[in-house]
């Protein structure tokens, strides 16, 4: 069958590509913002990219076109699917339908920490002797890919609330039909497709719903949001995880050991049953990790087998990532684009660092932060910076200059990617931290500097 892939270079798109191709289909797509680390794992596994979307995309004429829900009304290769009655599917029901129906689904959903959770989750699988599948929106640096066909009986899914297609407006999560969940955390999102924090509970409860008794759902503990979703119905056994002594039962809990949380003993039911040492930082990566052990568990795997395999996890790309080290200056990458991964990031850095000074260079490129609903914490979210660059697209519906006003730091506002990199360089000095944090491309900035760096 020849599978065509409207938006292919999205992290999920690029996943059911890449299924699709192992599952022995002809795939090709198009996309019009083709940048790594998606397309380089596309070309690399011999999928035909095209850039841009025209009716000619569609020349050869495809089985199946996959659209996904970037994808709307009026975009022409959309219309030509729709004028010459070519079959169409959303990524998420192509899933369901033809890889998640004889499987253990082990779903990771939640506002923050879905991707980081979910490889976690997948290299304690694999670990522990079973090739997992997974499809994850982002390439967790063990494995290489977003996505595996896999050879075991479990398949691990990041679980979007985003919405499926614009055909189908229901959350995308609602579709996997999983037996393990984790709801990490709860808060207001895609501020393009909700109308408010209700609207995405509603959707949460769906996603509920939809959980068998059999299963299990891992919650951290007195997160209001969640308990409102779970007020709605639950009719599945719920397990609780917490940071530090807790007021509640909770099955899962760490205690962590050191600055950076590099270093937690965990706790089950109250007994320790080891300590994780490991090359993440960051308390909420520590949450993280207590998900992905408590649905592990709920597999069959050991806490003792976690945390081994913990000691070994190299994380996401994107997430905290090192790119490079040049003159003493040390420059990361991450996809924090929300107000609370921008702090939970520079948390787990200072903590990292210590007094060494940070500067956050941040494109606010989501849809949410271009309409201005994060502009009342925005500014508070870099307080752990010591200077915070931020860049101002044309297309920003509010004035940045609202976050100098909030932020403890120094706030310098940009128009230009080119005076961002040369600040960087004229202003830099050894023992630096270059933080780079964009849901996208953000220009190329991070190559720009590196090859300023080296000239200078």
């Amino acid at each position: 069958m020849h599978i065509h892939i409207l938006g292919i270079c999205g992290t999920f798109m690029g996943g059911v590509a890449l299924l699709a191709q192992k599952m022995g289909h002809q795939v090709t797509g198009s996309d019009q913002n083709v940048y790594p680390p998606m397309s380089t794992q596309l070309e690399e596994q011999g999928i035909v990219l095209m850039s841009g979307y025209s009716a000619g995309n569609l020349k050869q004429k495809p089985d199946l076109v996959v659209i996904g829900n970037a994808l709307s009304r009026g975009n022409p290769e959309v219309e030509a699917v729709l004028d010459e009655n070519i079959p169409y599917t959303s990524g998420a029901q192509w899933l369901s339908d033809f890889l998640l129906k004889d499987r253990w689904v082990l779903a990771v959903a939640g506002t923050h920490g879905k991707t980081t959770t979910s490889s976690m989750l997948a290299w304690i699988l694999e670990s522990s002797g079973h090739e997992t599948g997974f499809l994850i929106g982002g390439i967790p640096m063990n494995f290489g890919v977003s996505s595996r066909f896999g050879n075991s009986p479990f398949f691990v899914v990041e679980a979007d609330e985003y919405d499926t297609a614009f055909f189908d407006k229901r959350s995308k999560f609602v579709h996997y039909r999983p037996k393990t969940v984790a709801l990490n955390n709860l808060e207001f999102d895609h501020a393009d497709i909700f109308d408010d924090l209700d609207a995405i509970k509603r959707q949460f409860h769906h996603f509920v719903r939809t959980v068998p008794s059999s299963g299990c759902i891992v919650v951290p503990e007195q997160d209001e949001n969640i308990e409102a979703v779970l007020s709605m119905g639950c009719w599945t056994p719920v397990e609780k995880t917490a940071l530090g002594e807790s007021d509640v039962a909770v099955a899962w809990r760490a205690d962590i050991q050191s600055a950076d949380a590099s270093l937690f003993e965990l706790f089950h039911h109250g007994t320790s049953v080891g300590t994780v040492n490991w090359a993440l930082s960051g308390k909420h990566n520590v949450s993280n990790a207590l998900s992905a052990i408590a649905m592990a568990n709920h597999a069959g795997i050991s806490p003792q087998q976690a945390i081994a395999a913990l000691h070994s996890f190299q994380n996401v790309k994107r997430r905290l990532e090192t790119r490079a080290k040049l003159n003493g200056i040390t420059l990361y990458d991450d996809f924090a684009h929300h107000p609370t991964a921008i702090a939970t990031t520079l948390e787990g850095l200072r903590g990292r660092v210590g007094t060494e000074r940070i500067i956050a260079i941040l494109e606010p490129r989501s849809n949410t932060m271009r309409m201005g609903v994060h502009k009342e914490t925005l500014g508070q979210s870099l307080n752990l910076a010591d200077e915070a660059l931020i860049y101002q697209p044309e297309a920003l519906d509010w004035s940045l200059d609202t976050v100098k006003k909030q932020s403890d730091c120094k706030v310098s506002i940009f128009t230009n990617i080119d005076d961002i990199v040369r600040h960087l360089v004229d202003t830099s000095r050894s023992g630096d931290h270059f933080l780079f944090m964009s849901n996208g491309g953000f220009g190329g900035i991070h190559k720009q500097v590196e090859e300023a760096l080296q000239k200078a």
